[in-house]
């Protein structure tokens, strides 16, 4: 508050006694009208009253005045002394960020051996000077100076707006600073310490506790494998191993039945899990009971985290454990509301000896497509072998149960063009088997009694015609990849065997399942014979007890070899590309086999990109092989291993997916030379995280 104004208040402070003194008069007068020697007396009195209070205004006016006026000095020095020594850092910087004033604890915590005037960010490096608020405002940001948090919160003012607001001697105080070269704006900062509330919420964040479930991959292949004395002793082995492992992280594990737990931990133990990579999923590995040739136990486990409720994180964890047990088992996946982490899952898919589930699965089909009107069944884009003699599989048991069916091809490679010319114009198959994607989309129409079957892809933006999927009134999905984080809301049945050496060897199973009445034509077999044979690089990739067994099946069906042979031989053109590409291979790390593909003047470049991958694999010394072919404007990558990498990790942190041996990925935004680097500086930073040797 300003002299001037102090005065004005006192002066009409110290009037209201003479004002009262007009009122006396005005009662003396009304008294000598009804009594004069009365109104004598008071005349008296109220003279002397007068004189008094007249004197009071003369006289004390002034002192009272110069005496508040030293009191709101005095006030004023007692605040300036109590902000600098006030507990919380505080300091005043102009627009330029340089300190103009700045109280004892800031200088003591930040600026202690700073000079008088300094750049905040001399005093605090990490002082974000972008957050200083443009106007009359307020503005706040965290930062740390190494293990103390501290809040930041900053009041801005014009230094204008503060001489309009204030009297003379602020006026003398701005004016000074004006003529320090301070101008324009000044922002007031304020400093809290917030260690204790970072630590606490930390602190709390850790001990949330994260559900998980945990479960033996193959419990009863492993005790049936060893005698009934060692059996009991395997068991006990494997759950002590388990226990063990979950006391190590102050877990809370419980038994539900002989080979499925499940169990709560801190969330600081699980980042510890993660460091150590799960490593329970090997140490389970090397348990056995007395034998060296006994199968390995292998466990899958599924962890939900990072969501509010315990009921979500069940659910998070029951989705993780499918997850993991959809890409072939012996991994562990955590699953949170924005992410999908995958540890593991080195090992080559353990082929399960019984067809229980695919005789379950085929029945269950059986009654989807007797359940509907129509059936179409689809493929992965630019569809190979496989996806179309499944497909063809799907048409087959369709027919044969009194159910039109139609298969979507929206893109005709080479490879394929010789398998659909023996359909192309044959009177045993509608001239229409085949339906491009806007064809299908008419054949399904509004999707009222549509049942769609994908097969050899379990990702519906990898599918030949993605629009059908939410058309379709019902969904099966029948496929032999590892599950990746993208897949299908709700199908009405999902096959997936990571196990299986194809989606034709599936279908095979399936046909035998699914009644009497359903025979495949000779053709039919060879499409799904061809899918085998193509996707085991002629039997030589994980072909298992089942693919033998769906091969004789289908050779009893009237699958021709020599037919499939000559189907697919290779034009001399080919070979000469296969050739540029061996020239241009090398080698990374001395083991990882790695070209480009260009084959531009074909119409399928990936198809010969993969066979030419295949084909690295016969090098001596060679692990793994990456190739990458330019294609539509992206890179398509061929990556195939034998036993000894996991391509499927490497295509997975590339963007793709695919099996343990046989994976692919698709690089956009780059040129070949560009994606060989990318493949090279994931294969690095694989090497170093201990992912491979």
């Amino acid at each position: 508050m300003n002299t001037d104004k102090m005065q004005g208040i006192l002066s009409r402070y110290l009037r209201w006694p003479l004002l009262l003194g007009i009122l006396l008069i005005v009662m003396t007068i009304h008294i000598y009208s009804i009594n004069t020697e009365i109104g004598l007396y008071v005349t008296i009195y109220v003279g002397v009253y007068l004189v008094f209070a007249l004197l009071v205004f003369l006289i004390r006016r002034r002192t009272v005045l110069r005496d508040l006026v030293n009191y709101a000095i005095r006030f004023n020095q007692v605040v300036k002394n109590i902000a600098s020594g006030f507990d919380i850092p505080m300091c005043i910087i102009d627009s330029n960020h340089i300190s103009i004033w700045d109280n004892d604890k800031f200088r003591e915590t930040f600026a202690s051996e700073l000079g008088r005037r300094f750049g905040i960010t001399e005093a605090i490096s990490d002082f974000d000077t972008s957050a200083l608020p443009s106007d009359n405002g307020k503005a706040q940001f965290h930062f740390d100076v190494g293990d103390t948090h501290y809040h930041a919160i900053i009041q801005s003012m014009h230094i204008d707006q503060i001489t309009n607001e204030n009297g003379k001697l602020e006026r003398q105080l701005i004016s000074r600073a004006k003529k320090a070269g301070i101008s324009g704006r000044l922002y007031i900062v304020f400093i809290f310490d917030e260690t204790e509330l970072v630590n606490i919420r930390q602190e709390n964040y850790d001990q949330r506790l994260d559900v998980g479930l945990l479960y033996i991959d193959n419990y009863e292949d492993s005790l049936d494998a060893v005698d009934d004395v060692r059996r009991a002793l395997l068991a006990a082995l494997v759950d002590r191993k388990i226990n063990k492992y979950m006391l190590q992280h102050d877990a809370i594990i419980r038994k539900l039945e002989k080979d499925k737990y499940i169990f709560m931990v801190q969330h600081k133990y699980l980042a510890m899990m993660q460091a150590d990579k799960f490593s329970l999923l090997e140490d389970v590995k090397s348990v056995n009971a007395g034998s060296a040739d006994e199968a390995g136990v292998t466990i899958s486990i599924g962890i939900g985290s990072e969501v509010e409720t315990y009921r979500k994180r069940q659910d998070y964890a029951r989705s993780a454990i499918d997850l993991a047990l959809g890409r072939g088992g012996d991994q562990a996946v955590i699953k949170t509301v924005d992410n999908t982490f995958y540890y593991g899952g080195k090992s080559i898919e353990q082929e399960k000896n019984t067809r229980v589930k695919a005789r379950v699965k085929a029945h269950a089909l059986r009654e989807s497509i007797e359940a509907c009107d129509r059936v179409i069944a689809m493929g992965h884009n630019m569809p190979d072998v496989d996806a179309i003699g499944s497909a063809l599989g799907i048409y087959r048991i369709a027919t044969d149960l009194g159910k039109p069916a139609r298969i979507v091809v929206d893109t005709v490679t080479s490879a394929l063009e010789p398998l659909l010319e023996l359909f192309r114009g044959n009177k045993d198959y509608p001239s229409d088997l085949f339906l491009n994607a806007s064809q299908a989309a008419e054949y399904v129409g509004s999707g009222e009694g549509v049942l769609l079957v994908v097969v050899d892809v379990n990702r519906p933006s990898y599918t030949d015609a993605p629009a059908l999927i939410e058309k379709a009134s019902s969904v099966v999905v029948i496929d032999h990849h590892r599950q990746t984080g993208e897949t299908f809301n709700n199908p009405t049945l999902s096959y997936v065997e990571p196990f299986a050496s194809s989606a034709c060897e599936m279908v095979a199973e399936i046909v035998q399942y699914s009644g009497d009445e359903v025979r495949l034509k000779t053709l039919e077999a060879d499409a799904l014979y061809s899918g085998i044979m193509v996707d085991t690089n002629n039997f030589m990739n994980k072909p298992g007890v089942r693919t033998f067994e769906a091969v004789a099946f289908l050779r009893r069906s009237g699958a021709e070899m020599i037919r499939i042979r000559k189907m697919f031989r290779t034009d001399i053109e080919e070979y000469k590309v296969q050739a540029e590409a061996v020239r241009q291979m090398s080698l990374f790390m001395g083991a990882y086999a790695i070209a480009p593909c260009y084959a531009d003047e074909f119409p399928d470049p990936t198809i010969i990109g993969s066979k030419i991958a295949n084909t690295f694999l016969d090098i001596q010394g060679v692990k793994a092989s990456f190739v990458l072919t330019p294609y539509n404007g992206r890179i398509y990558v061929s990556a195939r291993s034998i036993d000894e990498l996991n391509v499927q990790l490497v295509c997975e942190k590339l963007g793709g997916g695919g099996h343990i041996n046989m994976a692919g990925a698709q690089l956009t935004d780059c040129t070949v030379d560009e994606g060989i680097e990318r493949v090279k500086e994931v294969l690095t930073q694989m090497r170093k995280e201990g992912d491979i040797e």
